[in-house]
């Protein structure tokens, strides 16, 4: 009995790892997609980093638009982290962590300036934190992305 506990006490905990390794993969893909076909649909929409606004004489409507996304990583790549964290270099596994709240803070931004009736958003600008890092009793990681920028409706 005592060898089979000691078996059990090994593969549970590695299940529960590939588990929760297999399901955080399936939800960051479902979301990418999610993201590409979502940025297709805003691609009528110009977007630029300019501070000014192109052939400013004829804007008839110049609003602030905003998106705002917190995304979290799974347990495994959390637990990637930290083995990296003890050797140093890039963290790789929270690179996709960043690059989806991103993408989610802007098109989220877009849908804003979509539904103003607004073509243009200029001077876009993007802000981040860290909203949670592992440590202490929490073991999770997630960012906060800010896009915001100047949604235009010419007149």
């Amino acid at each position: 009995m005592d060898a089979l506990g000691a078996i059990a006490g090994i593969v549970v905990p590695l299940a529960l790892v590939a588990l929760g390794y297999t399901i955080g993969r399936v939800r960051e893909g479902s979301h990418i997609k999610s993201l590409e076909q979502r940025e297709a649909s805003f691609a009528d929409i110009v977007v630029t980093d300019l501070k000014t606004v192109p052939d400013a004489d004829n804007v008839a409507v110049a609003q602030l638009v905003m998106g705002e996304a917190v995304i979290a990583t799974d347990y495994f790549k959390s637990f990637a982290a930290q083995l990296r964290n003890l050797v140093g270099g890039e963290v790789l596994s929270l690179e996709t962590l960043a690059r989806r709240a991103r993408r989610e803070a802007v098109v989220r931004m877009l849908d804003q300036a979509r539904q103003m009736g607004a073509t243009e958003v200029h001077n876009v600008r993007l802000e981040t934190s860290n909203v949670l890092s592992a440590g202490g009793r929490s073991k999770a990681i997630s960012a906060e992305m800010f896009a915001y920028g100047t949604a235009i409706i010419r007149g």
